[in-house]
């Protein structure tokens, strides 16, 4: 009977994991285990941290439009309020960048934010 080594497949299970601990330090890239121990939890955080990334950048938006329209005079929650009471299609991420980019168009946005604000009272 001819013994039976497995050895193309264990070879390549041993270079995928050699492959993806290129640049780490130490026992974690020239140890099988403890790099096989290192990639899993590296690819359990950038899951993770793929989600949370979307959670950040909300709460940069949120940050930057809460700070922009204190600069116009009204709160960041009476904006987005008379926003969706006037209809503006505007997701976060645009406001804040009309928040950096053009400050003016901001203005004017919050002024239209506090009218309809104003009139729905």
């Amino acid at each position: 009977m001819v013994r039976v080594t497995n050895a193309v497949a264990s070879r390549k299970r041993r270079k995928k994991i050699r492959k993806l601990v290129k640049g780490y330090v130490g026992d974690r890239k020239g140890h099988l285990r403890q790099s096989k121990d290192a990639v899993l939890r590296s690819l359990a955080y950038q899951t993770a941290h793929r989600k949370k990334r979307k959670r950040d950048f909300r709460a940069l938006w949120v940050t930057r439009i809460g700070i922009a329209a204190k600069q116009a005079g009204i709160s960041y929650s009476r904006m987005m309020g008379g926003l969706a009471k006037m209809d503006c299609h505007l997701n976060r991420k645009i406001l804040s960048e009309i928040a950096i980019h053009d400050p003016d168009a901001f203005v004017r946005l919050a002024e239209h934010a506090k009218k309809a604000e104003q009139s729905s009272s």
